[in-house]
């Protein structure tokens, strides 16, 4: 054993004979009975080893100058550590029977009698040895258990960290799945229509009537499918923080009635009872991202309240603020539901049918914009079939002056034909587009990539370029660079007609030369404003 391990003895004696004496004659059984002896001169050297060791058995002297026996097993024992150690008092051997009392009182495990008798000595002594030894064994195995208690805990820790983990990716993973899930759902339905009125268009002896309806069709569904991949982009930017306001005074009554008219337009308001009361309100926002927040609110009220419900739209002022809100005759929600509504992929309860659609991001973008426009979103409902509710306050400002009057009716500028080059890749979305172009009386003159449509923008001269971004060979960016800086073509009105919509792509577009960023699908007449607009302004050029 180490002499760390090994039970310690004290020996306290002022006389230096009798202290080496029995130093002397413990150290003969160290080896035997293994304990280490400690001495000491006095009864305050003795406390100063107390303070710094634990000991097996204390051999004290009685008669000491300055603190005796007695005054030093007293301070050693009113310390807490040391308060159960055994003292051996050593005195003469004619001492009365009073100091033995007062010994004893003093806590004195025994008493021995000079001139010592070593067996008896010896004896007493591997009693308290032993003792200490099995202290120390149990304190050794008290640590080893409490060191392993630690590790065990770490581990249950670490396990705890780990099962709290996997439950959280467990819950991703689900989500993951079932968003997926819903997404193949909501993308499938309107490719299944537009798929089966593209096949319709091919057959032969197909009625004018049935060709109208099949267009019709393709232009709603595919209008679905822009919806939802516009929603997922936008709340990605969203969160992302990527989205910049393009801020100027909007009357919100205008905005709303708008939202109406087009929902109705589209059919989707004629099996409700829609009332729609709008007094004027200033704000300060983005009209196209005011018409999604306005959008996504109607659309949600139309889809969870059945055929023939009521939906009752408002815009009013209140405190300087502006208050919209939407109200329905719906399914209503639970209390569950309605704490979390505006999370993202939160929605009401459908059957596998899904007949009311959606991905659950509509209300999720709408408080995300609300937020950007310094606003608060609300969401109230009656508990199930109760109908719900849904405010929208945002901060109201003073109408500008320009915006009182009314404003003079603006004719649109006639089309002019030009000459036009197209490059995209996707053969599909090249062909259609020539032929409606066409149709216009535009010259439109087509390439596959980048390099060829350089040289046919060359060797054409025309007035406008519309320029896919993702092309094969150089992207659309690098198209625009050369375009620009080559004499022949620096003049063309370069149009980016990309799937790529983020403000960043839109800033890279300008950066490289282009005069308008449009994100597909563009609708026709928003594509045909924009040639227009460039035909008026930029004579063509014949070759």
């Amino acid at each position: 054993m180490s002499n760390a391990s090994l039970p310690k003895i004290l020996v306290v004696n002022d006389d230096p004979g009798s202290l080496i004496g029995l130093v002397g004659l413990l150290s003969q059984w160290t080896e035997e009975l293994s304990f280490e002896v400690v001495s000491a001169r006095s009864g305050e050297e003795a406390l100063r080893h107390v303070l710094k060791n634990d000991f097996a058995v204390i051999l004290l002297d009685v008669n000491m100058p300055g603190m005796n026996g007695f005054e030093a097993a007293d301070a050693i024992h009113s310390r807490k550590a040391s308060a159960s150690t055994p003292i051996i008092f050593v005195t003469a051997y004619l001492a009365d029977e009073m100091n033995r009392l007062k010994g004893y009182e003093q806590g004195a495990a025994d008493y021995l009698f000079t001139p010592i008798i070593p067996q008896v000595l010896k004896a007493k002594l591997s009693v308290f040895v032993a003792l200490a030894r099995q202290k120390l064994t149990l304190k050794h195995q008290a640590d080893v258990l409490d060191q392993r208690a630690q590790e065990l805990t770490a581990i249950n820790s670490r396990l705890e960290a780990e099962i709290g983990k996997r439950k959280i990716a467990e819950e991703k993973t689900k989500s993951a799945e079932e968003f997926l899930a819903m997404l193949g759902h909501e993308l499938r339905n309107p490719l299944a229509a537009v798929s089966t009125a593209a096949t319709l268009l091919g057959f032969d002896g197909v009625s004018a009537q049935q060709t109208a309806n099949a267009l019709k069709i393709i232009q709603r569904q595919t209008g679905q499918l822009t919806r939802i991949v516009e929603d997922l982009l936008d709340l990605g930017r969203v969160m992302a923080g990527k989205i910049i306001l393009s801020r100027r005074p909007v009357d919100l009554s205008q905005l709303v009635q708008t939202c109406v008219e087009t929902l109705a337009s589209s059919g989707r308001t004629h099996q409700h009872v829609l009332n729609v009361q709008v007094e004027t309100g200033m704000i300060d926002a983005d009209p196209s991202r005011m018409e999604q927040i306005v959008t996504n609110l109607l659309d949600n009220a139309l889809k969870y309240t059945p055929a023939g419900g009521h939906i009752a739209v408002e815009v009013k002022q209140d405190a300087g603020d502006v208050i919209l809100s939407v109200r329905d005759s719906g399914i209503g929600m639970s209390a569950e539901l309605l704490s979390q509504i505006f999370n993202i992929f939160v929605q009401g309860e459908q059957p596998l049918d899904r007949p009311q659609g959606g991905l659950g991001i509509g209300l999720a973008l709408v408080r995300q914009l609300v937020t950007l426009h310094g606003g608060t979103v609300t969401a109230d409902s009656n508990n199930k079939d109760k109908g719900s509710v849904f405010v929208v306050r945002l901060p109201g400002i003073v109408a500008p002056a320009a915006l009182n009057s009314s404003p003079a009716a603006v004719e649109a500028a006639p089309l002019n034909a030009g000459r036009i080059v197209l490059i995209d890749d996707n053969d599909d979305s090249r062909e259609i587009t020539a032929i409606l172009l066409a149709s216009l009386g535009h010259q439109v003159f087509t390439a596959p990539d980048g390099i060829s449509g350089i040289q046919t923008a060359f060797a054409e001269t025309p007035s406008v370029a519309l320029i896919d971004i993702g092309l094969p060979g150089i992207d659309g960016y690098e198209v625009a660079r050369r375009l620009r800086a080559d004499s022949r073509t620096s003049h063309i009105k370069l149009i980016a007609v990309t799937g790529y919509g983020s403000d960043d792509a839109s800033k890279q577009a300008l950066h490289a030369g282009f005069d308008l960023h449009l994100v597909k699908p563009v609708p026709m007449e928003r594509l045909t404003e924009a040639i227009n607009t460039f035909l008026d302004k930029t004579p063509a050029r014949f070759g």
